[in-house]
This record gives C-alpha cells, structure tokens and sequence, in this order.
C-alpha cells in the first residue's frame, strides 16, 4: 500500500487507497468539532444554571412551615383581658375623672362626716382592687414566659434550617412579632403597678386632706 502524494494550494494530500486525505481539512474540522462541544457544553452549564435560580427562587417562595401567631395572638388577649376586668376604676380616662370628682378631687371637704368615712372606704377599696389587678396582670406576664420561650425555640429553629429567603423573613417577623408581645406584655405589667400606685399615692392625699378638715371641726366645736 503506498500514499500518492495530490497538490493541493494550501496543504499536503495523500491518496490512501484511492481516498484523499488532508491533513489540514481534518485539523479544522476537529477544530470546529471541538469548539461546537464547547458551545454545548456552555449551553448545558446555562441550563444547569437556570434549573438551580429556579429552585433557589422556589425556595425563596415557599412559606415557614411553622407559625406562632395563634400562640402570640392568645397571649395579647389574655393581657388585654385582664386589663379590662380592673376592678372599681377601670383604664378609662373617663371612668378615672369620675372617681377622682367624687371620691378624691378635693377630698370632699364640704361632705359630712359619715360621706368621708364612705369616701375614705371606697378610696381603700379602689386601692386594693388596683392592686389586686396589678398582681393578677403580672401573673399573667410571667404565665407568658413559657409560651415565648417555646416559641422562640421554634422559630430560631426554623429560621436556621429555613431554605429560602422568604422561610427567612417570615421567621425573622415572627420573632419580631414575640418582641412586641413581650412589650406590651411589660407595658401592661407596669401601666397597672403604675395604676395601683397612684390611686394608693391620690388615697393617702385625700385622707391627709379629710384628717385636717375633720381636725378642724373638732376644735371649732
């Protein structure tokens, strides 16, 4: 078998058998073979990487599998509650102004003897319920603490096993939800401490007040 040498303008051709071969023609065609695997292999890699920006935007839309809020909404309405059952003198600034026209604004002065000796006990009575309120919403304060400890549990774990950005964010404002329960928590826990100390503070003014009138009325007799 021998190779016949063929002109060619450019490059060497060797007949093989009655075939032509051109050395040059073969190094551009796997020239042109390999870039084409090139191209598909970047369009392969594009598409791989459009599926995972798929998947990671479905990650980022799936919703919190957990969620507190029936949990923090019961605990805001437990303190709500027990501040609306406050006894004698509610948080109403109307209800406030009308106990303290008849019970402690001016102390009555011009009363007779037996409406201080009533004023004075409903005075006492205002200061005990007030206090009695404010033990009551405390305990139901601290009664929180365990329900916000669960629930901080819960969604520090799963913000930390969330798969997305929205799993992320809705952990991220739920714990921020348990911090705004936890504050009016304190809020509600210091307005009735605040509450009782006042009316005990307006109680003692008052029976100052009435002790010096009926003083008064003693050595005027």
């Amino acid at each position: 078998m021998t190779l016949t040498a063929m002109p060619g303008p450019a490059s060497a051709q060797f007949g093989l058998g009655g075939i032509v071969y051109d050395p040059t023609n073969y190094a551009q065609n796997v020239l042109t073979a390999a870039r084409s695997l090139q191209q598909i292999n970047n369009q392969i890699r594009q598409i791989q990487n459009q599926a995972q920006s798929l998947i990671n935007e479905a990650r980022n839309l799936a919703s919190l599998p957990v969620s507190t809020l029936s949990t923090l909404t019961n605990q805001i309405n437990q303190t709500r509650q027990l501040l609306t059952e406050a006894q004698r003198i509610a948080y109403r600034v109307r209800d406030i102004q009308q106990a303290f026209t008849q019970r402690y604004n001016g102390a009555n002065l011009t009363a007779s003897s037996s409406q201080m000796v009533a004023n004075a006990n409903a005075r006492w009575q205002d200061s005990v319920g007030a206090y009695q309120d404010a033990l009551e919403v405390q305990a139901g304060v601290v009664g929180n603490i365990d329900g916000a400890r669960g629930s901080i549990e819960t969604l520090v774990t799963a913000s930390q096993s969330a798969t997305g950005a929205l799993q992320a964010s809705q952990a991220g404002n739920q714990l921020l939800a348990l911090q705004s329960q936890q504050l009016a928590d304190l809020t509600a826990a210091v307005a009735a401490q605040g509450r009782a100390q006042a009316l005990e503070a307006a109680r003692n003014a008052a029976e100052e007040a009435e002790a010096r009138e009926r003083l008064r009325r003693f050595f005027k007799k």
